[in-house]
């Protein structure tokens, strides 16, 4: 499994896409900090509600989008060039296989999510001189629930990536899935109490208080952590039962 991943994490290193979104991510947290400064001032603006109201808003869209992008290169296209077939050939489980190329994936999920809490809070710090920071155990803890929903939402990228083996196709039908899903889900709950249900245990509705952890308590709190969590797992199995099935041209 070690050099499963090993292998995983050299061909991540050579995929363009990757680094091409980590600089789009990197230029905007390093830019927008002078547009607000410019526009409002430097002594007008804290950066807890910077952080709070535009930054984790801000990341809410990554978390669920960007790594679509990735998806669709570093899994989806596997299948259409071939790769798939002669690593599938190579006589490893395709289980560990599976597993390996989803740590993987979601270890560059993790990395692409977690520039705008770190790289553009620290920037707009800096801009703002670090007026009204955020607490570190409240900052700690929307970095923490960051990574559990970016990993949930991720293994359910690795899933459709794996079923659409054209990286195009999975692309697009990824961004439409995951732009338009929660309302879906949303619009539904409100006439079944079935999918209410769903709806107000999905990752699609918890991720979005990830800002709210410092007022969220008790069975609420253990609701945020844990969902995101099983969703992995869930997804995860699925994924590596769909990849063991799967025939690979």
């Amino acid at each position: 499994m070690d050099n499963l991943i090993k292998a995983e994490w050299f061909k991540l290193k050579k995929d363009r896409s990757l680094w091409t979104l980590i600089i789009i991510l990197l230029a905007v947290s390093l830019s927008y900090p002078l547009l607000i400064v410019f526009d409002e001032g430097a002594g007008v603006i804290k950066v807890n509600d910077f952080y709070r109201n535009t930054i984790l808003e801000g990341n809410n869209y990554v978390i669920r989008l960007v790594p679509c992008i990735l998806a669709g290169f570093f899994i989806s296209s596997e299948y259409s060039i071939g790769t798939m077939k002669s690593i599938v050939a190579s006589g490893n489980s395709r289980v560990r296989l599976y597993m390996a190329k989803l740590i993987v994936y979601c270890i560059s999920s993790i990395l692409i999510s977690l520039i705008f809490p770190i790289i553009f809070t620290g920037a707009i710090s800096v801009f703002l001189h670090f007026n009204g920071m955020p607490g570190i155990r409240y900052f700690a803890g929307t970095i923490g629930l960051t990574i559990l929903y970016t990993i949930a939402f991720a293994s359910m990228m690795a899933l459709f990536a794996t079923i659409f083996t054209d990286s195009g196709k999975a692309i697009g039908f990824m961004l439409i899935f995951f732009i338009i899903f929660d309302s879906v889900l949303n619009l539904l709950s409100s006439v079944s109490p079935v999918f209410e249900i769903i709806y107000n245990y999905s990752v699609f509705k918890l991720f979005l208080d990830i800002g709210n952890i410092d007022i969220v308590h008790g069975a609420e709190l253990i609701k945020l952590v844990i969902t995101p969590i099983v969703t992995f797992i869930a997804f995860g199995i699925l994924g590596s039962i769909l990849f063991r099935k799967k025939e690979i041209k």
